[in-house]
């Protein structure tokens, strides 16, 4: 069966799960709740409560024994989920084509099961051992009050999300050896966060690098269109070689420095090209936050405002722009970091390197800025905001839309409707320094022809006043602690984002050094300067 028809299946299989999953959910369809779990009736007396030690025993001893047996009805019937769990556990042995299952329980933690799963893949002929970890937890019953197995994708593997699936068969696409811009091999095992980057690039340029399919059981995610998953090769392919732009020594910094902070994405790019160096993330959910994320950036914004003002002829880096504890935009009341002192006789470049969100407010009311200076100013000399980015994988391309009102005031400051990836902030520090806007990409648009994004980018004078600014940030502003100890031509932005509902606002960083540009934002990662900056100086210190 071909990959698009088989996803066809599979998807309208976990539709029906998707509305059952979850046990809050699950209870508004009551016949979905295991009633008899197998057998036969509903019991006299309805019980309440966490299931009990025994309860969970005997639930996970059942439904661990049907799943051996590849009785996939009678397994789903002991959760609370059983069309779900069926349709899943059915392709387990049918699509999947994984026999010999046998399951060796942990020690229970409370209600939650750990458990080992050992097993074997044949298929065309070829087999191997497959064994990994998951886990289950048991609750009770809404309906009934029977003790069943809370229905999750992940308890049949644990890297299964909603409306993934397990598939044996020939790859959908020949494997690849990508490789670095030294020419030496990128691989999951050496760079984990890379994993998502390297399944989009083969799932892009298998078949143009080269190579020819193996046979691998794979995760196929049906529901968001991304690449297979691979997770046990039976027969190799041919891998197809990839060069890419990466750099084996600031991926490698990279990938240790958002291990320091939960939920931290990071980007590095070579100013003089636009060649990503490195991409990286620390996520629970696996998503590549560091190209396709989109977030407010905070004061990092603020590098394109002051190239508005300063475009516009509203003032200079050495000119006026007066740091007041407060300013009002339209009703609404705008104000600084705690514990900042005003200044009414600051410069331009005094308030960008103290960040004053107030000596931005207040000059976006000049003449002759309008509603869409700000969305001008993105667009057309830095190349944000029109879609067109073409970096070698799926990326966001930033968002400055045309508002007034309020929001008018908080794009200014990186708040409001503004939206951001690192990429995007990495790719704004490559623009200011240089004047010039060059599209980043992680593979050459050679291979492919595609055309990279164009911008008019910024006037010489303009960018040599922003990357003064920058400089005297990192050693002098509030972006001197991070940068502390980075030696050659330095320069950055701090930036703080508040989300409703978050107890810390998101920290973002960018900043260069020499010949590289990187930028990170680490979610209710407080200041910039707390957790994106250190991860910045990090890769900055590797020189690329």
């Amino acid at each position: 069966m071909g990959k698009g028809v088989r996803a066809a299946v599979i998807g309208g299989v976990f539709a029906v799960m998707v509305g059952g999953a979850g046990y809050g959910a699950y209870n508004i369809v009551s016949a979905l709740d295991g009633d008899g779990g197998g057998t036969g009736g509903v019991a006299a007396e309805t019980k309440s409560g966490p299931p009990g030690k025994d309860e969970v025993k005997e639930t996970t001893a059942k439904f661990f024994t049907a799943w051996e047996k590849g009785a996939a009805a009678s397994a789903a019937s002991y959760t609370n989920n059983d069309a779900a769990a069926e349709q899943l556990l059915t392709a387990f042995g049918d699509e999947a084509h994984i026999t010999d299952v046998k399951i060796t329980p942990g020690t229970a933690r409370g209600t939650t099961v750990p458990f080992t799963v050992k097993a074997k893949v044949a298929y065309g002929g070829k087999s191997k051992p497959l064994g990994y970890k998951s886990e289950l937890k048991v609750v009770r019953g809404l309906t009934t009050g029977q003790a069943l197995v809370d229905w999750q994708p992940s308890v049949v593997h644990p890297e299964l999300t909603k409306e993934d699936t397990l598939v044996t068969e020939q790859s959908a696409t020949p494997p690849i050896e990508a490789v670095g811009r030294d020419g030496s091999e990128l691989t999951k095992e050496k760079y984990p966060s890379l994993g998502p980057v390297l399944d989009a690039l083969r799932d892009k340029y298998g078949e143009k690098a080269g190579g020819a399919p193996g046979v691998e059981l794979v995760i196929r995610h049906p529901g968001n269109d991304a690449p297979d998953t691979p997770l046990l090769t039976l027969a190799k392919g041919r891998p197809g070689k990839l060069t890419t732009t990466i750099s084996p020594s600031a991926q490698a910094a990279a990938e240790k420095a958002v291990k320091r902070f939960a939920q931290s994405s990071v980007v590095a790019v070579k100013p003089s090209t636009g060649e990503v160096l490195a991409v990286a993330n620390n996520r629970t959910d696996g998503y590549n936050a560091a190209f396709q994320g989109e977030a407010a950036p905070g004061s990092t914004m603020k590098i394109i405002t002051a190239a508005m003002l300063i475009d516009n002829g509203v003032t200079s880096m050495n000119g006026p722009a007066p740091c007041p504890d407060t300013a009002v935009w339209q009703s609404q009341t705008f104000k600084n970091l705690t514990g900042m002192k005003s200044d009414e006789s600051a410069t331009l470049a005094n308030s960008f390197m103290r960040s004053c969100n107030t000596a931005f407010i207040k000059l976006i009311d000049e003449k002759p800025l309008t509603d869409a200076s700000l969305t001008q100013e993105a667009e057309q000399r830095f190349g944000l905001g029109q879609d067109n980015w073409k970096t070698g994988i799926a990326s966001f391309d930033g968002s400055v839309p045309a508002v007034g009102g309020p929001d008018r005031a908080a794009g200014a400051i990186g708040q409001g409707q503004v939206q951001m990836s690192p990429l995007n902030m990495a790719s704004v520090t490559a623009t200011a320094i240089t004047g010039a806007f060059r599209q980043p990409y992680l593979v050459s648009p050679k291979l492919d022809g595609r055309e990279l994004a164009q911008a008019q980018g910024l006037r010489a004078s303009t960018a040599a006043q922003l990357k003064q600014m920058m400089r005297l940030t990192a050693t002098q502003g509030t972006a001197a602690q991070a940068m502390a100890g980075l030696g050659g031509d330095i320069g950055a932005k701090t930036g703080s984002a508040e989300v409703d509902g978050n107890a810390r606002s998101n920290s973002w960083f960018t900043g260069f050094r020499n010949d590289i540009a990187a930028a990170a934002m680490t979610e209710e990662g407080g200041h910039g300067g707390d957790a994106a900056g250190p991860i910045v100086a990090a890769v900055l210190r590797t020189g690329g």
